[in-house]
């Protein structure tokens, strides 16, 4: 018979080599290896994307209650047997009323249907300011009256004013007269000129200041003007005046509190701070609530001829 052809062999070779998995590594391998990473890489991208996470659904629980705790304003040493509610201390019993109800408010209640004992004593006296006031009016309305039309055949008779009214008249014109004399006397007062009284010993500043320049100012006017007739009969001694000194530095008045015993010295001393007059004006901080100061110091008379405060 013979041997088969060989080139029917050679075309059996190159039918196996043309494999789909063959052409597969050959391309593959043809490819650069740039290409081959984009191409993973773009592969693991698409995977990892198609990829979705999600959290489990939440379960509610129908069964759950709320827990309820109500503020008390007050503790036991015991705890209740039979506890209703439940509460940050114990307590056993509490409120004002027997019946089961629960306090809106963990302060304590107030009755406020019970005024106040001031305000009550106040409501008395109104109450019985305004009864007074409605006799009164009574009082007056009965003493009106309206004479009645008489006869013409018989004279008119003129109504007598009762004593109640006379007295009602009376107590309304003293009221009047004192109401205006109180009136007054306010008004005089208002108008009178605010004082303060200092004396040696001044722990306000804006007081001791003033003091302090104004005793300097003394000193030294009476010791240029210090009186010769004590001088050559060697008097000395020590008294005490009050000098008033208006807002603008004036004298207004001198006072001799503690004479010296000796009228030369007492007379010399109240010739010295009229000298020294006048003074300095008050600064604001002394005049808005001061209209006359009072300076009471004592003046010694020193056996050196010269004139000292203490």
């Amino acid at each position: 018979m013979g041997t088969p052809p060989q080139g029917g062999g050679q075309g059996m070779g190159k039918g196996k080599a043309a494999s789909p998995i063959g052409r597969l590594s050959a391309f593959v391998a043809a490819m650069p290896a740039i290409a081959i990473a984009l191409t993973l890489s773009a592969v693991f991208h698409a995977t990892l994307l198609s990829i979705h996470f999600s959290f489990p659904e939440r379960k509610s629980d129908t069964n759950a209650h709320a827990l309820q705790v109500v503020l008390v304003n007050a503790k036991s040493a015991t705890r209740p047997p039979d506890a209703k509610l439940l509460a940050q201390a114990n307590l056993e019993g509490g409120g004002n009323t027997d019946e089961k109800l629960r306090a809106t408010s963990p302060l304590p209640s107030l009755n406020a249907a019970e005024p106040q004992p001031e305000l009550k004593q106040r409501q008395e006296q109104v109450q019985q300011m305004e009864q007074e006031a409605a006799r009164l009016m009574a009082q007056v309305k009965s003493t009106v009256t309206l004479p009645t039309p008489a006869p013409r055949n018989q004279p008119t008779q003129q109504p007598t004013p009762t004593p109640q009214g006379t007295d009602l008249i009376t107590q309304s014109l003293e009221i009047a007269k004192l109401k205006a004399q109180i009136e007054r006397e306010y008004q005089t007062y208002q108008e009178r000129p605010r004082r303060q009284f200092i004396g040696a010993r001044t722990q306000e500043y804006r007081f001791a200041q003033y003091v302090e320049d104004w005793r300097l100012k003394v000193e030294r006017v009476g010791n240029l003007n210090y009186p010769s007739e004590a001088r050559e009969k060697k008097i000395y001694g020590s008294l005490r005046l009050t000098v008033y000194i208006r807002a603008d530095g004036s004298v207004e008045n001198i006072d001799l509190d503690r004479t010296s015993g000796s009228k030369i010295l007492d007379d010399a001393a109240i010739r010295i701070v009229k000298l020294a007059a006048p003074y300095a004006a008050f600064p604001d901080s002394i005049r808005k609530d001061t209209d006359i100061l009072a300076i009471t110091r004592t003046w010694t008379f020193t056996s050196r001829d010269e004139l000292k405060s203490q």
